[in-house]
């Protein structure tokens, strides 16, 4: 069954993720788990010194930081990010598996369902989420709606260098892109067609492998 990594790696470049899945560690380096541990202290840090944010290493000046916290802290999920109901918990769903960074519920089956969240360690676009963000969030919604037996309309990302939280609604596009993963992953028994021209080649670890031929700024000129 493919993970929610999986999926995501496969929206963001098939090839990518045929490569990936030849490697015997795929978890996470040392600097991601220490990023996430940030979206477990939005109550401690939002009256923060300067001097205690810019230790954390996020991505904004302090009272950027504390802003957005303060802007976070209108949300109605805001005690429920502070104090999640679980954590790290691992869902197992029809097509997909992965682990939800944080599970949100309300406290009673009767009430809202439950909301999964996912921790990431990057920056948000300007508005949403990133495309295969999106899809790996449509993943944990989905396999947390098979393990509960209710709909799960949404998921949230948080992006805690930034202080920003973004939802993720179960539209028909979402979960149409998020099909086509799950379909480009079942299907891949070989090295899928490599990339022409994308900018995603230059940044990738697996592109000597790939043998995918980068261009240089001066030859996209004409130099």
């Amino acid at each position: 069954m493919p993970t929610f990594t999986d999926l995501s790696q496969a929206t963001y470049c098939p090839r990518q993720l045929y490569y990936a899945r030849r490697d015997d560690d795929r978890g996470p380096p040392p600097e991601v788990a220490e990023i996430r541990k940030l979206a477990f202290r939005y109550g401690e840090l939002v009256d923060a010194a300067d001097e205690t944010i810019r230790d954390l290493g996020v991505a904004v000046e302090p009272e950027a930081y504390r802003r957005a916290l303060r802007d976070l802290r209108e949300r109605d999920e805001w005690s429920k990010l502070c104090n999640p109901a679980e954590c790290e918990r691992l869902l197992r769903g029809k097509d997909a598996r992965g682990i939800a960074h944080k599970v949100l519920t309300s406290g009673s089956d009767d009430d809202d369902p439950p909301i999964p969240t996912l921790v990431s360690p990057g920056q948000p676009p300007e508005r949403g989420v990133w495309k295969p963000q999106k899809v790996r969030a449509v993943a944990a919604a989905k396999a947390l709606s098979w393990e509960e037996e209710r709909e799960i309309p949404q998921t949230l990302v948080e992006y805690p260098t930034v202080g920003a939280v973004r939802t993720v609604r179960l539209t028909t596009r979402a979960k149409a892109a998020y099909r086509t993963a799950v379909r480009t992953v079942q299907s891949m028994d070989g090295p899928p067609p490599r990339l022409r021209g994308s900018d995603k080649c230059s940044s990738c670890e697996y592109r000597t492998e790939c043998g995918i031929k980068t261009r240089s700024l001066r030859s996209l000129f004409g130099l």
